[in-house]
């Protein structure tokens, strides 16, 4: 057992965990637990965010809602829900998810199953901290088509293409959206109310789609 912490996240990580000891975990600390898991092949990782990794998936929620509005497109937030496949041996609980090309396809869904339905479109992932799983292998084995990864300093946007996620500049959920310009409110959240980073961010959009 490895024990990692930070002014940002703590990170237990566990091996040989086999995947039927990871579902009873999951059972057993259920869904309102403060932590979150990754799992690959026996390795287990549960990280407990702590205020500088949670301020940051605050914003980038408030950011994904107003584009959505501002765009007329239909979301489904997700969360942090339990994602995992038993055939890949990988499960993960994001920062936070949802389902935006695909989200006709789980409307009125009150529970998920990757066996049979569609993965998230877009997950954020912040790790402030290395994190002792790769995340990429278990996100591409769950079939997440785009990625948003923050390090506390630098956003980088990535999508999967033939099983490996490439860098790209632009959101493929959101196309009028560049990393760029994520990462400078971003930046103007570190200084800047919620609410007045929030309006902000709309006029800018507005102006973008206007």
């Amino acid at each position: 057992m490895l024990v990692q912490s930070t002014p940002a996240e703590q990170r237990t990580v566990l091996y040989n965990i086999s995947w039927e000891t990871f579902e009873a975990l999951l059972q057993e600390t259920g869904e309102d637990r403060g932590s979150r898991f990754a799992y690959d092949c026996g390795t287990l990782e549960i990280m407990t965010p702590l205020f500088e990794h949670e301020n940051p998936k605050s914003n980038f929620g408030n950011f994904i809602i107003a584009l959505a509005e501002e765009l007329d497109i239909e979301v489904r937030s997700a969360g942090s829900t339990t994602l995992k496949r038993r055939i890949a041996k990988k499960g993960i609980e994001p920062d936070t998810c949802y389902y935006i090309q695909n989200e006709a396809a789980i409307r009125g869904k009150e529970k998920l199953n990757l066996e049979t339905d569609p993965p998230p479109d877009l997950a954020i992932e912040i790790d402030i901290t290395s994190s002792s799983v790769n995340k990429f292998d278990i996100y591409a084995a769950l079939g997440v088509n785009e990625l948003w990864r923050y390090n506390g300093q630098d956003l980088k946007f990535y999508q999967l293409v033939e099983g490996q996620y490439v860098e790209c500049e632009s959101s493929i959920a959101f196309p009028i959206v560049s990393v760029s310009e994520i990462s400078r409110f971003i930046a103007q959240s570190k200084t800047s109310g919620e609410i007045a980073l929030l309006k902000s961010f709309r006029t800018w959009v507005q102006k973008r789609i206007g």
